[in-house]
């Protein structure tokens, strides 16, 4: 079935065209490069997997209850409109959120996916070009993911957010090489591994965790990468120039935060703008879940020298100051760590499996005259 036919609603227009700018870049310097990055860049080559063989793809997902999300993270939950709901009505809901927020994810994506290849064309270091080609390749395996999630699994998906649609083409159109660093590397993916890690670590169905889980593991490095270039860089730049890329940060955050409230689900049954954005205003889960949702982008940020006084008050209007002591490395560490031990648990039951198989063959075979 074609995507066009799944939309909620269909996209304004089926092809986005961001006119392109800025130079393309070419070095003739093969042999030197920075050794952290270089390091990176052979472990972006040794932990390329397929998704298609990697995922257990046989395991069943109820599109009504698909990440087994708890009733007190719906929007709706205690309002009105909530006591009028049928338990259909409310696995309807379930299925619309799981929609949302995937569909969210497969956008960015192939958002990532771009971005990443417009930092192989305009990086002026051959090294950062290297890297970047193998996080292209990453960004087109999890759009892959979750679009066959989403089509295979919910048969539903919502067009793109405004929010992040204004903040993805905000980061093409910008000239500077830096720019789809600052704003794919370290804003959207930051804001999205916490979103994966909260459904990840929460979820009781083993098709998402996968999923998410294995994502994971490769945004670990692509953070990595986005702190390693940056820092080096805006180690260089002057004040008004750092200032013009805190203040990219400051509007990139607020955007972010206000793109998670997924209005435009209420929306489709049949709850207005004002009052879906009221409700989502007042869920206590919401309000947690947007605070979380920086725990990645605060201590990058911090690390990569922007952290002016004007950003910093913005991070304290926010409420998520307090976030840039987080230790990003630990964080990334346990995200390389989780998928580590899914791989080895699933494998481990695998073997059993086997040779559980193998003594009943044998067992049958001694039976025989």
């Amino acid at each position: 079935m074609s995507t066009h036919e799944l939309y909620t609603r269909a996209p304004e227009e089926l092809n986005w065209d961001i006119p392109a700018a800025g130079a393309a870049r070419l070095s003739w310097e093969y042999d030197e490069g920075r050794d952290r990055l270089l390091a990176l860049y052979q472990k972006g080559k040794d932990k390329q997997w397929d998704g298609a063989k990697r995922i257990d793809w046989d395991l069943e997902v109820d599109p009504h209850n698909p990440l087994g999300t708890p009733d007190e993270a719906l929007t709706l939950y205690g309002t009105r409109h909530w006591a009028k709901m049928t338990d259909r009505d409310k696995g309807e809901l379930r299925k619309h959120y799981a929609s949302w927020q995937f569909s969210q994810f497969l956008h960015g994506e192939q958002g990532a996916m771009v971005c990443a290849a417009r930092i192989v064309e305009s990086v002026p270091d051959m090294d950062a070009k290297f890297y970047s080609a193998t996080q292209t390749m990453d960004e087109a395996r999890h759009a892959e993911i979750f679009g066959r999630f989403l089509h295979e699994k919910i048969g539903m998906l919502y067009p793109i957010n405004d929010n992040l649609q204004s903040l993805l083409g905000d980061t093409l159109r910008d000239s500077r090489w830096d720019m789809p660093y600052l704003g794919m590397q370290v804003l959207i993916e930051g804001l999205a591994l916490a979103a994966f890690g909260m459904i990840r670590d929460t979820t009781d169905k083993p098709l998402p965790q996968q999923i998410l889980a294995y994502v994971m593991q490769d945004e670990a490095r692509h953070v990595a990468f986005g702190r390693m270039a940056l820092r080096d860089y805006y180690q260089q730049l002057t004040d008004a120039e750092l200032r013009e890329r805190e203040e990219f940060v400051i509007e990139g955050c607020y955007l972010m935060r206000d793109r998670l409230r997924g209005v435009e689900v209420l929306e489709n049954f049949g709850i207005s703008k004002a009052e879906a954005e009221e409700y989502s205003e007042q869920s206590e889960f919401l309000a947690l879940f947007r605070q979380l949702l920086f725990s990645r982008i605060v201590p990058c940020v911090k690390d990569i020298g922007l952290w002016g006084k004007r950003l910093q008050q913005a991070y304290v209007d926010m409420g998520v100051f307090e976030m840039g002591n987080s230790n990003l490395d630990q964080l990334m560490a346990q995200d390389e760590e989780i998928a580590e031990k899914l791989d080895a648990e699933r494998f481990a039951a695998e073997e059993l499996e086997r040779v559980a198989e193998v003594e009943s063959t044998i067992e049958e075979g001694a039976q025989l005259p």
